[in-house]
């Protein structure tokens, strides 16, 4: 689910050529850690926005701030676009370490 709530957040809000490709990265972290980042060439950073119950779309920040242990947001090496990225952690225990 969070892998796809950051792609869907780089498809649907990267003001980007439509060429331009989407990159996912999944890294395994010390402790159990899983590190998921979604990489596209906008730099604008997301920032979450009110909802309102009947919203279709709109909670994926919210989401991603809800399931992850962490998440944030980071400019490219390069100077070309974004990643957002979070980290799931197998246990309570390996998201304190």
């Amino acid at each position: 689910m969070l892998l796809s709530e950051l792609v869907t957040i780089a498809v649907t809000h990267a003001r980007t050529p439509r060429e331009r490709l989407i990159f996912v990265r999944l890294q395994l972290l010390p402790h159990g850690t899983l590190r998921i980042e979604a990489h596209d060439a906008d730099s604008a950073k997301p920032a979450p926005h009110p909802t309102s119950l009947t919203s279709e779309s709109g909670r994926g920040l919210l989401l991603v701030r809800e399931w992850a242990s962490e998440w944030g947001c980071c400019p490219r090496r390069g100077g070309i676009g974004k990643f957002i990225w979070c980290h799931v952690s197998a246990s309570p225990e390996a998201a304190a370490a």
